[in-house]
């Protein structure tokens, strides 16, 4: 098992992973969409992604993105994709995955890193806590178009 930040040359490996994450969740499969979105985020250093390997096998990806508090006056990350193929499940790819982004973001001086998963995943919120993210009560979330 190797966990590395990505750059261009797993572009390939990549985008096939990024495109097998959004069908996980619902999305048509477009794989020349996934490439282009992946390379200007890489280019543009838009977020920073890590990419797991089985040996030679692209097994999962973790993506972060950066954002910042004005309070703290520091940078935090978002830990906004996590996917692991699913031949590549529970075998601990996920929680290195998961750990790497942490260490990343220890290595940067962030705040922290903070992410968000449908209440319908038990799986996922049991790995998160397990790894020590607490769930957040005391704040409401908010979206609009």
């Amino acid at each position: 098992m190797s966990i590395f930040k990505a750059s261009l040359n797993e572009l390939n490996s990549l985008t096939e992973l990024f495109d097998s994450y959004r069908v996980f969740y619902k999305q048509e499969s477009d794989i020349e969409g996934a490439r282009a979105f992946l390379k200007e985020r890489l280019i543009n250093e838009d977020s920073v992604v890590f990419i797991a390997f089985d040996e030679s096998n692209p097994v999962g990806f973790v993506q972060l993105y950066p954002t910042f508090s004005s309070v703290s006056m520091k940078k935090s990350w978002i830990l906004n994709d996590l996917y692991v193929n699913a031949s590549a499940r529970k075998k601990g790819f996920g929680e290195k995955l998961i750990k790497k982004a942490i260490e990343f973001a220890e290595e940067t001086g962030a705040k922290g890193v903070s992410l968000e998963t449908g209440q319908e995943n038990q799986t996922a919120q049991r790995l998160y806590e397990k790894i020590g993210f607490i769930k957040e009560s005391n704040y409401f979330y908010y979206f609009s178009i």
